[in-house]
């Protein structure tokens, strides 16, 4: 590589014979950087969304190719975010396609030191019984002056922040159903 070679490479030298002088455009690419694609230009399709963390509605663009999420990002259609997430939305793409992702029911029994794989319907049933079996013992049918209270003190709820609107709107009713009067989310506290 000859001296002239390697200035012309320079980015300061391309920043102050070129068309760039503040250096924001191409006098700061180099070779490598100009020649990488984003990985929405190869993109099959691209799904509207909504990012499902808080009650916002941030509009979300899902490319995916070879039908697999490839990226996600803001919608500049929304008229709610215009094209605009939060961090949380921003990684949203970790939430589906992340290697530490949870696919598998694991139970750790009392007083053991290692975790087991259930089946669903095996992890249901234990649950359905546990939340049963606190309700029951924790039933309130009416007060010390007689009052109906029919509510239970023995389950409690706290939605958490990765739980979109529907699913804490379907937890909020359940929790209710079932006499529940501790019911929150953590977006609230």
């Amino acid at each position: 590589m000859g001296v002239r070679t390697w200035i012309e490479g320079w980015p300061v030298y391309r920043q102050l014979t070129g068309s760039d002088p503040l250096g924001r455009g191409a006098a700061a690419q180099s070779g490598r950087s100009k020649a990488l694609d984003a990985r929405t230009v190869t993109a099959d399709r691209v799904a509207r969304s909504v990012c499902p963390y808080c009650a916002v509605g941030c509009g979300q663009r899902v490319f995916v190719k070879d039908e697999r999420i490839v990226q996600i990002e803001g919608d500049p259609d929304s008229p709610i975010s215009r094209g605009r997430l939060c961090p949380k939305g921003s990684a949203s793409k970790q939430l589906v396609t992340g290697d530490e992702r949870a696919t598998k029911v694991r139970y750790r029994r009392p007083y053991a030191t290692e975790w087991e794989d259930l089946d669903l319907d095996t992890a249901m049933d234990m649950i359905v019984d546990r939340v049963l079996d606190a309700r029951r013992r924790g039933w309130e049918e009416k007060d010390s002056e007689g009052r109906f209270l029919r509510r239970t003190r023995g389950v409690a709820s706290l939605g958490g922040a990765t739980l979109d609107n529907e699913e804490n709107y379907l937890i909020k009713k359940l929790f209710t159903a079932m006499g529940a009067i501790q019911v929150e989310n953590q977006a609230r506290i």
